[in-house]
């Protein structure tokens, strides 16, 4: 057997040189042994270098663990301190209190059930007089049933009796656990001491749960490091959790402890009755994590890669085989699955290849098309010439990047439309071999454009024929990007007018700007444009002097087709409309004129009994004057008083001619804030003529306060003159007895809905409306009255609705009996607050 060991060197000179003999001596699979035994040596070698450094590292890796265990167990222990200290101080400042008796027992009660809500430790608190009597207790949910106290109860013999007795000699706050066998309480006990006068009066007893003392007295980021809990001077565990000693094999290293790294302390101010312990999980990664293991594992994998080398490169032809197969099967599935024809031509114009996709395009399998030269099957026999004159320029090279559309026949004989691109095509020498084509099926695009063209046309078509003015443009710039065939007819083919309707029309432009030294940036970055598009369409009624007519302009934002913010105003010519609405304006003016003196005519015998009374005093004055003044029977002062009344008897008269005029006369309608006390007033005066001759009774009722409405006075006196002269003369129809002969006129404050109006209602006496007028009670120049017209109510209604008001008629009943009827109408109060705003903050309404 061949030795495989070397041999003493007998040549220390020379050992390189023997080392190659003997490597040469050695058979092929030795030697491949002994190949890999060398890295193997090294890669041992490595590993007792690592354990060594394990071992001296994770001792300084103890040491690091342990100072951090006492650092946080330290910190810990002063949260908890603190927390207690915050407690032992509010329940002395309550001690204070009960000993100064300025806290009875229900205030106590109360105190304490704050407390133990607010602080989750406490668990009960507990008042104890001198005489171990409970005064009163508070125990908060979690604490057993068995262990809550009920005032009125004395303190249990050997409950808390030295700890009780303690507190009286020492007079200061004392910390105990309640005594509970062999099993600790997990409960901790404050006893604070009452003092009345310098004399013992009992104590405050706390019972705080150790459990919720660690839960939120331990800060979060020591209990997620360390197993933390709370143990008895005997070490029995009162709250939180410990960790298991290890096993026995960590008991054989010598680094390695048989308990977890732990640390404890006693926790003051309690003392060592209680002591907070935490023990440290294995969270360090240890060596793992230092630079050295990583050093030996990359020097370990960087062995394993010399002792695969051989095989890899064995097999790495195998490899580069299998690639190929997967790269060349991957481009047939690639070539297979597009819906792209795809077709190659030699130098000569021959198919040497086409994609199934082409074939599926065409109708002609594989085998009919390669090989072909042109013409080619697919070729429609009207497009040889075309066809042929394109080849050419294919197989030339001449072809754009574009493409060209074609017309290709199916081997059914049906055509379709396609695109197609031809690029070179180069062998591995880099020598052109020949010519490739993709072919796309286009007709569908083609249809569809075809579609939009003439829906394109169809929609121009109707816009040229709108008799509105269409026209949009580009924020920011004077391009017109689009205008229809009347826009043009009024304003020509620039700008101008779609600007001056924008500016006209109350709609805000943004600001252009020209200046070409600005950067290439979009002015109207950050611009909300999808609120904007998203907006309603803004109308505005305007004239323009050009054309000498009114435009009802509308226009509203939106997005143009190349992305750009554009606004769209449509202007529809609206004169023939603004004409007849001034008509209608002044017709309604002359009637309600004419109305207000077909009303004054109607009470022509009331006004003229009504003036015949103070001249008929002035005549009785005058001669009754003349009389005593030939007889020279009249004294200077009788004479002064008589002329006196004659004066006021011709005011009076002077007066009801003055509301005469001003109510039957014509002028301009005139909406301004007017006071409704004032204008109640003036139609009460006016009524009042036709009432009295009636002997009807008026009265009414302005509520204080009224805010300012927005009329024209005169019309909605004119409302309610009609109105009261229409009750009065109900009235008179009606036959009523003269203790039921009333009509009452009231203003008050109502809501309708939101909004804030004054109703104005005319109640009367009369036999009321019936059925039939009630449906047709607005209709003009229907009338009940036989010498009536039937426009006053419709001519009322008209003026109330003016005014943005509305107005309306019920019967009033007694049980089934008609007692009457209720004219009422509303006129609302806002703009009038506005315009009044306006004015005084001199703002033109």
């Amino acid at each position: 057997m061949q030795d495989t060991h070397p041999p003493e060197l007998h040549e220390p000179a020379a050992p390189v040189a023997w080392l190659r003999r003997w490597w040469r001596r050695q058979t092929p699979g030795r030697q491949d042994r002994y190949a890999m035994l060398a890295p193997l040596a090294a890669v041992l070698l490595f590993l007792a270098a690592i354990v060594s450094a394990f071992w001296y590292l994770r001792l300084e890796e103890m040491d690091r663990e342990q100072e951090a265990v006492r650092r946080d167990v330290e910190y810990a222990q002063q949260r908890l301190r603190l927390r207690l200290l915050e407690r032992q101080e509010q329940l002395m400042r309550i001690a204070r209190d009960v000993s100064n008796k300025d806290v009875d027992a229900e205030e106590f009660a109360g105190r304490a059930e704050a407390l133990v809500t607010q602080y989750p430790e406490l668990q009960a608190l507990t008042w104890i007089d001198d005489h171990r009597r409970l005064k009163a207790s508070y125990a908060g949910p979690s604490l057993p049933v068995q262990q809550q106290r009920v005032a009125g109860d004395v303190l249990r013999a050997g409950e808390t009796e030295s700890t009780f007795t303690l507190v009286r000699d020492l007079q200061q706050p004392v910390y105990s656990q309640p005594t509970g066998g062999t099993e600790p309480v997990p409960l901790l006990q404050l006893h604070v001491p009452l003092a009345e006068q310098a004399r013992f009066a009992g104590v405050v007893l706390a019972e705080y749960s150790i459990d919720s003392l660690l839960r939120y007295g331990v800060p979060a980021e020591v209990t997620a490091r360390y197993a933390v809990s709370l143990v008895d001077a005997k070490g029995r565990l009162l709250a939180g959790q410990t960790l298991p000693p290890r096993g026995s094999a960590t008991r054989l290293l010598s680094w390695a402890s048989p308990q977890a790294n732990e640390y404890e302390v006693p926790v003051s101010p309690v003392g060592n009755g209680l002591v907070l312990r935490a023990q440290a999980y294995r969270t360090s990664l240890g060596v793992v994590g230092s630079g050295l293991f990583w050093l030996v594992g990359t020097l370990s994998a960087m062995t394993a890669w010399m002792l695969i080398g051989n095989w890899r490169h064995t097999r790495r032809r195998i490899k580069a085989q299998q690639a190929l197969v997967v790269e060349t099967n991957f481009r047939r599935a690639m070539e297979n699955s597009m819906l792209t024809g795809m077709r190659a031509l030699d130098m000569h114009g021959r198919i040497t290849y086409v994609n199934p996709a082409f074939c599926q395009m065409t109708g002609w399998n594989e085998s009919e098309l390669v090989g072909r030269t042109a013409p080619f099957p697919y070729w429609p026999e009207a497009d040889f010439e075309q066809l042929t004159a394109r080849l050419d320029d294919e197989v030339s090279g001449r072809t754009g990047p574009g493409g060209f559309q074609v017309r290709v026949k199916r081997k059914d004989g049906s055509l379709f439309d396609a695109r197609m691109y031809v690029s070179p095509l180069v062998d591995p020498k880099g020598h052109q071999s020949g010519w490739m084509t993709s072919m796309t099926d286009i007709t569908e695009p083609n249809r569809i454009r075809e579609q939009l063209q003439a829906s394109h046309e169809r929609f121009t078509t109707v816009l040229e024929a709108l008799d509105a003015s269409v026209s949009v443009a580009p924020l920011g710039s004077e391009e017109l990007l689009f205008a229809n065939k009347l826009y043009r007819q009024w304003f020509g083919q620039n700008t101008g007018g779609h600007l001056q309707m924008v500016a006209q029309g109350g709609v805000a432009d943004l600001p252009r700007t020209h200046d070409e030294t600005l950067d290439d940036v979009d002015s109207f970055v950050g611009l909300p444009t999808g609120q904007l598009t998203a907006a309603h369409s803004e109308n505005a009624e305007i004239f323009v002097p050009e054309l000498g007519k009114w435009l009802e302009v509308r226009s509203r934002y939106l997005n143009w087709v190349d992305g750009r913010l554009a606004q769209l105003v449509i202007a529809t010519d609206i004169t023939s409309r603004r004409h007849a609405e001034e008509q209608a304006s002044a017709q309604a003016e002359r009637a309600q004129s004419a109305s207000r003196l077909i009303t004054m005519g109607e009470m022509a015998s009331s006004v003229a009994h009504e003036l015949n009374q103070p001249l008929t005093a002035i005549n009785n004055y005058c001669n009754g004057l003349v009389s005593r003044i030939r007889g020279g029977q009249i004294q200077q002062e009788d004479l002064l008083l008589a002329l006196d009344k004659t004066a006021r008897q011709a005011q009076r008269a002077g007066q009801i001619i003055q509301r005469i005029r001003s109510f039957v006369r014509r002028s301009e309608p005139n909406r301004t804030p007017s006071e409704v006390a004032t204008m109640v007033a003036e139609a009460v005066e006016l009524a009042e003529i036709e009432l009295r001759r009636r002997n009807v009774r008026l009265s009414h009722y302005v509520a204080a306060r009224l805010p300012l409405v927005l009329v024209d006075p005169i019309l909605i006196e004119q409302v309610l003159v009609n109105l009261l002269k229409n009750a009065a003369e109900s009235i008179d129809q009606a036959r009523r007895p003269a203790s039921q002969r009333s009509v009452e006129l009231r203003a008050v404050p109502r809501q309708v809905g939101e909004q804030p109006v004054v109703e104005f209602s005319v109640v009367d006496t009369g036999a009321g409306l019936a059925p039939e007028v009630m449906d047709r009670l607005y209709e003009a120049f229907f009338s009940t009255k036989a010498e009536g017209m039937g426009i006053g109510l419709n001519l009322c209604r008209s003026i109330v609705e003016s005014h943005q008001g509305r107005m309306q008629a019920e019967n009033i009943y007694n049980g089934t009996d008609v007692a009457g009827c209720r004219f009422s109408f509303w006129i609302p109060v806002s703009g009038a607050t506005n315009s009044a705003a306006n004015k005084d903050a001199g703002v033109p309404a």
